[in-house]
This record gives structure tokens, C-alpha cells and sequence, in this order.
């Protein structure tokens, strides 16, 4: 575990941005995480304050590091739905990812269990290897989480800890929640890659939901580029979420943004919406 936080200035918000090489007994390498938290370290927050795990974390905060040059702008969207009392505020916890992405965010369960030979072999062909979800999460739970919980005003209950991601984030976000729904409250999945697995991998996690009385999901997807092709396959998990309970703008919130690509520019344009659902007034 680190023994300190060093102070970076990768945010151009109030707020306090930290960043860390992270060494983990469940992963090879050590891995930068980037903690953006709106009050100074050591200092109260007048209330705990929920943390997003958020997957791909060097696209959080800067557009210096952000694939393609463009940052989802969270910090700025934390402070923006703040100042207007959306929200309590939040913690954000980035964590970046690796050469070796996929492997780690293709949920290991339903690959191992569910998914055509065709496409196991595919993904091994292509990856150089069988997926390792198992130890990232983890790495972001028994390692990460009582690291942020010791150093930061959070609130660790489970009502107020929530992880988010995009494409394979947002499967390996939907993986998260299923595999340890007593950590995480909810999830937000943006334009998860369901088209890696197919419907066989849609089904599998669509038997696996967390309890709804105690979780919110939140999914969405474009209309253009690779987000054209999620439809049918986003389609199937809203019947699944339907069957297992899950109410729309109760516990579930799913949404086609027209118009909107598979890029950190369109994320960026409506990460507010998953946040308001996610840590809003419930």
C-alpha cells in the first residue's frame, strides 16, 4: 500500500487532485490512480462523501493524457451539479488502465462459462491471453477501496460507493456490482461493449443482477459509429433488468443519445445525467 499521496495538478477545479502509483499483490504492475477529492486532505468534509471508482482513469481529468485529447471533465461536472445541490459532492477515483485492458476489464465469469468457443478463442487470439477480471477488481476492492477509505472524508457504505466506466468499463463496471454487490451501490455503464461477448454475454450478466431494492444501474448508448451496433444487444439487458425488477427512473435509468459516437467527447457531453441518477436525491 502507498505510503503517501503526492499532489498533482491535473485538475483545473477547486478541488484537490492527487495522483498514485499504486503497488498490488493482485496485479503485475504498479498502477497510477488519480483521486480527485473537493476538500484538502486532513481537512473534514461537513458530510461523508460518496467515492465513483471510475475505470480508464487517465480520460478523467486531463485532456493531456485523455485518449484523443479530450477528458470527460469530472472534476468539472462534480463541482457544476455541487454548486447547483444535485449532488453532495463526490470523490473520484481513476484508475488507469493498462496495455493489457481488455484481459482486465472482459468480465471472467461468463467468458469462462457462457461464450462461444468461436469467441473465446477470438479474444485470446486477439489479447494474447484469457481475461484476469477477477484480480482488477480485486486490486480496486480489497486493496484500493480501504486505501481511499483511510486517506479521504468518504462515506463507505455501500449506498454511497458506486463505480463507473465506458465500453469495456462499463462491462467491467456492471461486473463490479454483480461480483461484489455488498461493496457497490450502484453503477454507471456508458456504451458498454456488449458486441465483444454477443447476446451469450448479455444473458450471463443478465442472470447475475444485483438485489434491486438495495442498487441503481444506469446504462446508455449512442445512435452512430461503434455505438450503432449496441441496439439490439442493450435491448436484450433492459428485458433482463425488467424481469429481475428493476423499474425505469426508479432504480434503473437506460438512454439512447442520438446522435452521440463512441468517444470521450460524447461521455464528456452527458456524464452530468448518470451522475444525478446515480448520486441524486433518491
Amino acid at each position: 500500500m502507498p505510503k503517501s499521496l503526492e499532489r498533482f495538478a491535473f485538475s483545473d477545479k477547486s478541488g484537490f487532485a492527487h495522483r498514485v502509483r499504486f503497488p498490488s499483490a493482485n496485479l503485475a504492475d504498479r498502477r497510477n490512480v488519480d483521486i480527485w477529492c473537493p476538500v484538502p486532505l486532513g481537512r473534514k468534509s461537513a458530510i461523508p462523501l460518496p467515492v465513483i471508482y471510475m475505470h480508464d482513469g487517465q480520460n478523467l481529468f486531463d485532456p493531456a493524457l485523455s485518449f484523443a485529447g479530450v477528458d470527460w471533465g469530472m472534476d468539472e461536472a462534480i463541482v457544476r451539479l455541487t454548486e447547483a445541490g444535485v449532488i453532495p459532492g463526490a470523490i473520484v477515483v481513476g484508475i488507469w488502465n493498462s496495455p493489457q485492458r481488455k484481459r482486465e476489464l472482459m468480465p471472467k465469469k461468463p467468458f469462462e462459462q457462457d461464450l462461444t468457443t468461436e469467441v473465446i478463442n477470438k479474444f485470446v487470439a486477439d489479447q494474447g491471453g484469457l481475461p484476469y477480471s477477477d484480480d482488477y477488481l480485486k486490486f480496486i476492492v480489497e486493496e484500493l477501496k480501504p486505501f481511499v477509505d483511510e486517506n479521504f472524508p468518504t462515506s463507505p457504505d455501500p449506498a454511497q460507493t458506486f463505480v463507473m466506466g465506458s465500453s469495456m468499463g462499463g462491462l467491467a463496471s456492471l461486473n463490479a456490482i454483480e461480483s461484489y454487490p455488498d461493496v457497490f451501490g450502484g453503477a454507471g455503464c456508458l456504451s458498454t461493449h456488449w458486441v465483444i461477448g454477443g447476446f451469450e454475454l448479455v444473458d450471463a450478466m443478465g442472470r447475475d443482477l444485483p438485489d434491486p431494492s438495495n442498487h441503481r444501474l444506469y446504462f446508455d448508448r449512442g445512435t452512430i459509429a461503434l455505438d450503432e451496433s449496441y441496439g439490439p444487444l442493450q435491448e436484450r439487458m433492459d428485458a433482463h433488468l425488467a424481469d429481475a425488477g428493476y423499474v425505469a427512473e426508479a432504480n434503473l435509468l437506460a438512454q439512447v443519445w442520438r446522435g452521440h459516437d463512441h468517444s470521450e467527447r460524447a461521455w464528456r457531453r452527458r456524464v452530468d445525467v448518470p451522475l444525478r441518477f446515480l448520486l441524486g436525491a433518491k
